[in-house]
Order: C-alpha cells, then structure tokens, then sequence
C-alpha cells in the first residue's frame, strides 16, 4: 500500500503538482511506520509463538503418553521450550543483518522470536505441574486451543489473513504434529 501510494505520488509529480493523499503525510508516515512495526516486532514474535506453540507439541505429549507421568513429560516440554528458543533466536539474528530487508536489528529480531518461542513452548506445558496426567493433558489441550487461536488472530489483525483460512492453517499445523505425538507416543 505504501509502495503504491508512493507509486502514485511520483507519476502525479511528472504530469502535475502533486496532490498529497486524503490524510496527507502523516497518513503515509502512519503507514511505513506500521509495516515497520509488523516487520521487526510482529512478523518475528508470530513465528516465534507459532514455532514455539506447534514444534513442541510432538516431544511434550509423546513423553505424557509413554510415561503416564506429568512430571517427565514438563521435564520434556521445558527443554523443548527452551531448546527451541535458543535455536530460533539464534536462526533469526544471523539469517539476515536487516540492512537488505529492511526488518531492523537482527539481535532485537532474534530476541523477540525466542522469547516468543519459548513462551509459546512453555504454556502448554505448565499444565504438566499438575500432579494427574488426565487432568494435564486435559488442560494442555485448551491452552494448545487457546494458542492457536490466539496466532490465528494475530494473522487475521496484522497480515488481514481470512479469519477460516487462518484457523485452519493453524489448527492444521497443530493436528499435524498431534498426530506425531500419537505415534510416537504410542509405539
């Protein structure tokens, strides 16, 4: 849209005055400083709590199947968290020094995805505190719920992805690496 605007705005500059926008500058400096925004701080932190909340899904309630024990599996799903985190804030900040693309600090970037991703590993596994296995998986599955919901709308807000088309992305992801939990974890 900006691109656009200022496509615009340079043909109206060969062939007449230029005539600013309905909102005038501050409407294009609004909109360059959200695509900004989504950029350095939005598009990072969703794929860090999607990274987060679907990659550690697999390791976390494979372990509760096969142990039957919550412990274990909060053990797992902390390390998962954790590891994947690390490994995600590390990807981000040395895959591009923001220069080329424009998405800012590479370091900034790369601590918004692995706190992302590690706070999207960890919910879903805080349920493992719970000292019955039933009653923790059962929580796991409405925080899991409750998370992918969350980054469906985050899609929806920012990236004007189709509210049905975003749930069933994300939902879909989050089935897949269910489905690996249920055959590892059932093996």
């Amino acid at each position: 849209m900006v691109a656009q605007t200022a496509s615009r705005l340079g043909r109206a500059a060969e062939t007449k005055p230029v005539c600013m926008p309905r909102g005038g500058l501050p409407s294009l400096q609004h909109a360059a400083a959200t695509r900004s925004f989504v950029l350095r701080i939005v598009q990072p932190a969703l794929a860090g709590l999607l990274d987060g909340s679907v990659s550690t899904l697999a390791p976390l309630f494979a372990t509760a199947f096969v142990t039957h024990s919550p412990h274990p599996a909060f053990l797992v799903g902390m390390a998962a968290a954790t590891g994947a985190g690390i490994s995600m804030a590390f990807a981000e900040a040395l895959s591009d020094n923001g220069e080329l693309t424009g998405r800012g600090n590479p370091w900034l970037r790369g601590g918004i995805i692995g706190a992302a991703t590690f706070v999207g590993g960890s919910l879903h596994t805080l349920p493992f505190l719970l000292a019955d296995i039933h009653l923790a998986l059962l929580a796991a599955y409405l925080v899991v719920a409750v998370e992918l919901v969350a980054i469906a709308t985050i899609r929806r807000r920012y990236f004007g992805t189709h509210w049905g088309l975003s749930i069933l992305q994300v939902v879909g992801s989050g089935v897949l690496v269910l489905a690996a939990a249920l055959i590892f974890g059932h093996a």
